[in-house]
């Protein structure tokens, strides 16, 4: 079984930037990684996700021209660079592993497992 931990998050005033990490452990997988992020009381969101290639990414229209994501499968890592923050991006931020092989389309919560434990982002007007 896989285990993800995140980190890389904080207090930062809009506007600024933040890098996200997200280390992969035990047994990995050689499927698509994901970002989501869930706000206070909603639902969980998808933010970005990228193939175990790297060839293949995927933003949500919320974060495209702000967010990059990115991976060294030799530190089994995935990254979320996140630009120009605001106030509405606050949010816990969570990484997982996509259930299957292959391009998901339209990315949901239900696509994804192994959740990690997530981690606080919080962007100050």
């Amino acid at each position: 079984q896989v285990q993800l931990v995140e980190s890389g998050g904080g207090l930062v005033q809009a506007g600024e930037s933040l890098r996200l990490s997200c280390v992969a452990s035990g047994r990995t997988f050689t499927r698509d990684m994901g970002w989501f992020l869930q706000a206070p009381g909603k639902q969980y969101e998808f933010v970005a996700s990228i193939s175990w290639s790297g060839d293949r990414t995927d933003y949500a229209d919320s974060v495209k021209g702000r967010c990059t994501i990115s991976e060294d499968n030799a530190k089994k890592t995935v990254y979320l660079k996140m630009n120009s923050l605001k106030p509405e991006d606050t949010a816990v931020y969570y990484c997982a592993v996509a259930r299957r092989y292959g391009a998901v389309v339209t990315p949901t919560q239900a696509d994804f497992g192994s959740w990690g434990q997530g981690t606080q982002v919080t962007v100050s007007s």
